[in-house]
C-alpha cells in the first residue's frame, strides 16, 4: 500500500486505527500481539498496519516520534496517538472513546 492509499483509507472510512511499527523492534512484535487480540474481540475500525521505514511522509505529516504507535482517527481526524501499550482492555478502552 502506498501512502496515498493509506490516506485516503484515513479519509473515508469513518473509524480507522493505524498501527505503525518497525519490523526489528522488539516491542512493536509485543504490541502487534496485544493488537491481534483487540481485534479479534472486534471494534468498528478500519485497521491498518504499516512499516514504519516506508511510510516517512505519513510519519512526518503526523509527527510520529517512535514506534510501536497506534494512530486513532476518527472521520478523517486524528484522534490519539497511543506510544504506550499497557495492556489489551487500556488499548480497548483507548478505541471504545471515539
Amino acid at each position: 500500500m502506498q501512502s496515498e492509499q493509506l490516506q485516503t483509507i484515513v479519509e473515508q472510512q469513518e473509524k480507522v486505527a493505524v498501527y505503525a511499527y518497525a519490523p526489528m523492534c522488539g516491542t512493536c512484535q509485543l504490541a502487534s500481539k496485544m493488537l491481534d487480540v483487540v481485534e479479534k474481540v472486534g471494534t468498528p475500525y478500519e485497521w491498518v498496519r504499516i512499516n514504519l521505514n516506508y511510510y516517512e511522509d505519513f510519519a512526518e505529516t503526523y509527527s510520529i516520534e517512535s514506534v510501536p504507535c497506534l494512530l486513532i482517527f476518527k472521520e478523517g481526524q486524528l484522534m490519539e496517538k497511543i506510544y504506550a501499550f499497557q495492556s489489551v482492555p487500556h488499548i480497548y478502552e483507548k478505541l471504545n472513546q471515539y
